[in-house]
């Protein structure tokens, strides 16, 4: 157990949290209201540990099983997890949660009158995770956004007191590019899993098998179906980034991080030529900023 590992099963909530500094995109800023960073990180501390569950990417020493009420030795039971823990997100909107960082959604969800569809998306896409290891068209992993993407965004407009259908429409394009990207980035640590987030119709045509996805390094094949796949995930930021535009201050900037985020991460897959099978390609600080500049002036 690493001094990482160990001081997260000594505080899980602060483990999980402390992951929003490896995100692609700002998850609370600095320069964003009190208010809205203490509901954002709350938000994102729901998020990001359902994901944990479900990725099996919990601290040893099954910390979390405990808070949520169960043994220790079952916290690898993924859809057990997955059960308790969305019995404890209901606690949220009719009692009192057992896991801390539950307990830390609870006034956000009053302060905002955060409703259960977002959360029980995000629990839903873990679920489906455990269940569906292959998506046979592109519209089936845009279905799996659905669950596992768009929810955060439409968190991110509830909190901040911004909804509307079109910002809703944009934010949801925002976030399933920014999904993808992911998947882009992570096609190696998915595939130890037994997941593939390509879907195969594209495998097919680009003649890429899952062998050649377990390779050391992406033959031309590979990169070139990462580059088709790189292109709609552009486009659909493209989509979305009027979103940016159509609000004003501070959330603005926050809302050009997002899609600067998935732009650098793109830009940062193209300058490795399209080759993610050594581990994610990563893009710097100043690339970011320089991406952040390009959205807020409309330019791309």
């Amino acid at each position: 157990m690493t001094a990482t590992d160990t001081a997260h099963a000594a505080d899980p909530e602060r483990g999980t949290l402390a992951k929003a500094a490896d995100e692609n995109f700002p998850v609370a800023p600095f320069f964003l209201p009190r208010a809205w960073r203490t509901d954002l990180m709350a938000v994102y501390g729901f998020a990001r540990l359902v994901d944990d569950i479900g990725d099996g990417d919990l601290a040893p020493g099954g910390a979390d099983a405990r808070l949520l009420g169960l043994p220790a030795e079952r916290a690898d039971d993924r859809p057990l997890m997955l059960d308790a823990f969305e019995e404890d997100l209901r606690r949220v909107f009719d009692g009192t949660p057992r896991h801390p960082l539950l307990r830390r959604l609870v006034p956000t969800v009053r302060r905002r009158a955060l409703t259960p569809e977002p959360f029980l998306g995000l629990i839903a896409a873990n679920r489906q995770d455990q269940l569906v290891a292959r998506y046979e068209t592109y519209d089936d992993l845009l279905a799996y956004c659905e669950l596992s993407a768009n929810p955060v965004g439409r968190l991110v407009l509830a909190v901040t007191g911004t909804s509307t259908p079109e910002r809703i429409r944009r934010s949801d394009e925002i976030c399933t590019a920014l999904q993808i990207v992911e998947h882009l980035q992570d096609v190696a640590e998915d595939l130890a899993r037994d997941r593939i987030y390509l879907p195969a119709e594209d495998m097919k045509r680009f003649h890429v098998q899952e062998t050649d996805l377990a390779a050391p390094t992406a033959n031309a094949s590979v990169r070139a179906l990462i580059a088709y796949e790189a292109a709609r995930a552009r486009d659909l930021l493209n989509e979305g980034a009027p979103l940016v535009g159509s609000v004003h201050g501070r959330l603005r900037l926050l809302l050009a991080g997002f899609v600067a985020g998935g732009r650098a991460a793109l830009r940062a897959i193209a300058a490795a030529d399209h080759d993610v099978l050594p581990g994610p390609p990563k893009s710097g600080k100043v690339h970011l900023l320089r991406e952040a500049g390009v959205v807020l002036r409309g330019e791309g």
